[in-house]
């Protein structure tokens, strides 16, 4: 009788572990397959979202079809992303009904105002965005890219319709991002 007992017990407690496990399963999985999703949405200074969707051979912007998009992948720390705000913000108003610049803070947790800062004092007049999913978005540029996870900053990613045109890493003349713009759009 005893034996029945115990038996009894130890399959009583086996499934109820065996349901825990496969509930945590479930979750995980869930969380996996939202993680692993290939949408991005980006929330800039001024509450505007941006929605990327990662392709087969780069990235879009929701609107932005025909346009060139540069993500540039920066902190506000950082001397040379400091010192291309200013180019990058020229080349968005030279170009502006054919160019999409969207800066991408790799700063987890920065605040809004120090992001503005960043923005006045170096004439970054273009969106930045500050958003829980920065990090997967660069996470996944760089995968992308296979340049690995300790990249050089700025990184300048920059896209047509999906299709990577050229990336930088580091300081870059802005002549260099105006002669590839020109020729993604044909000009």
């Amino acid at each position: 009788m005893s034996k029945i007992k115990i038996l009894s017990t130890l399959m009583a407690f086996s499934l109820l572990f065996s349901a825990c496990s496969n509930d945590k399963q479930k979750a995980h999985e869930d969380a996996n397959s939202i993680l692993s999703t290939n949408e991005y949405v980006l929330t800039a200074l001024n509450k505007t979202q941006y929605v990327i969707k990662k392709e087969t051979n780069g990235f879009t912007l929701d609107g932005a079809k025909g346009k060139v998009v540069i993500l540039d992948i920066f902190a506000t720390w950082c001397p040379p992303c400091q010192a291309e705000a200013s180019h990058l913000a020229s080349l968005q108003k030279k170009y502006k009904d054919s160019l999409v610049v969207l800066g991408v803070s790799i700063e987890q947790g920065i605040e809004n105002e120090k992001l503005q800062a960043f923005r006045e004092e170096y004439s970054a007049l273009y969106p930045l965005v500050n958003s829980n999913e920065n990090s997967r978005l660069v996470n996944a540029v760089a995968t992308k890219l296979k340049i690995g996870t300790n990249f050089g900053i700025p990184l300048m990613a920059m896209y047509k319709d999906g299709v990577l045109i050229n990336y930088y890493q580091g300081a870059v003349e802005e002549e260099f991002l105006e002669s590839d713009i020109k020729k993604a759009l044909g000009l």
